[in-house]
């Protein structure tokens, strides 16, 4: 347990963007458990899905690109995704041996001697001379700080806590965010609850016709200059709006998807605005996002004075040993797919000596 373990590569996270990767080091040459350790700190295969709520199912789900190497084929989308792609996950880690090692908790990743990497873990340390980072958003929800919320009599909840429509029945629900499971809880909540109640920051801002490539790209070119100057990654829902689809429109009509402005104080009956408005409330279900996951990577001081790490492509501009992928503009999962591919490119130039691209 004590015994430093060298590595070539240390991959950091298993699920999309962290499989993807390890399938790439695996066609680059580099061979499970001797060049290569990928840790995932999670109970079993498929990545944050394993633990998404019931009600959402496979045929709900936005975007889900096929692993490389491997599709998914043949899925039900009644099933919830958690089934679907947490045995797609695995069969994935099977078929190519990728040898995923957890539970592994990574606690901190600090230079060492000979230009290489400590990765300390629950289960050991690894010394490595690249390290690919893929440990997503799922482990840091983001909550609000509000006036007067820890004095709320009611529950208070995060999308990360959020078990499914059911068990809000007959109650006073608000929901907190403008993003796409925000939207997503209070479709499924309304037919169950007293009564549910939209809060957002900002306006929701709807977006008509086609998802195609040009506005992807747009899309993605946005975050992506966020992670070049070095500030926190944005998602890529936040920059294209919500789709106006046959559910929204169907929100929106029934007043289900009416929008009150972010409220000035949590009471202890419910929310206040500084108008004299007030809404009562058994629970706040905060819609509100996550944070990337990369506490572990501090000993380095990789952040900028912005908040995020400045990357170009997959790689940290402070240390090309270290990727982000999953991060800013491949946090998609076809995004991850491309940016494993990239960051595995980069990888084998570094440890050839060659220079590296910029």
């Amino acid at each position: 347990m004590n015994k430093t373990r060298e590595v070539q590569v240390v991959v950091v996270g298993a699920g999309q963007a962290g499989l993807s990767s390890a399938y790439h080091l695996r066609r680059a040459g580099y061979e499970p458990d001797r060049d290569v350790v990928v840790l995932d700190h999670s109970p079993g295969p498929g990545g944050a899905w394993q633990f998404r709520w019931p009600s959402l199912t496979y045929g709900k789900v936005h975007g889900m690109h096929a692993l490389p190497g491997m599709e998914l084929t043949d899925a039900d989308p009644a099933r919830p995704s958690a089934d679907v792609i947490t045995e797609y996950f695995s069969t994935y880690e099977r078929t190519f041996d990728l040898r995923v090692r957890r539970p592994v908790k990574v606690q901190a990743v600090r230079e060492s001697v000979g230009g290489r990497l400590l990765v300390e873990t629950s289960a050991g340390t690894w010394a490595t001379r690249a390290l690919i980072n893929a440990t997503g958003t799922w482990d840091r929800p983001f909550w609000p700080r509000c006036s007067g919320q820890e004095t709320f009599r009611g529950r208070q909840l995060h999308t990360a806590q959020y078990p499914g429509p059911e068990e809000f029945a007959g109650q006073r629900v608000v929901v907190v965010g403008g993003g796409a499971s925000g939207t997503q809880h209070l479709l499924e909540i309304a037919p169950y609850a007293a009564s549910t109640t939209w809060v957002t920051r900002r306006p929701p801002v709807f977006r008509e016709g086609p998802f195609d490539e040009s506005v992807g790209r747009a899309a993605v070119a946005l975050v992506e200059e966020r992670v070049r100057q070095g500030l926190p990654p944005k998602s890529v829902v936040s920059v294209t709006g919500l789709p106006l689809n046959d559910a929204i429109r169907q929100g929106i009509a029934d007043g289900v998807l009416d929008r009150l402005p972010m409220f000035d104080r949590v009471t202890p009956e419910g929310v206040e605005w500084s108008d004299g408005r007030r809404v009562d409330a058994d629970v706040i279900l905060w819609a509100t996002g996550f944070r990337a996951s990369i506490d572990h990577l501090a000993p380095l001081k990789l952040r900028e004075p912005g908040g995020g790490i400045r990357v170009e492509g997959t790689r940290a501009v402070a240390d090309p040993r270290i990727h982000l992928v999953g991060y800013g503009p491949s946090a998609s999962t076809i995004g991850a797919n491309r940016a494993g591919r990239a960051a595995v490119r980069d990888i084998r130039r570094l440890l050839a000596g060659e220079p590296v691209a910029a």
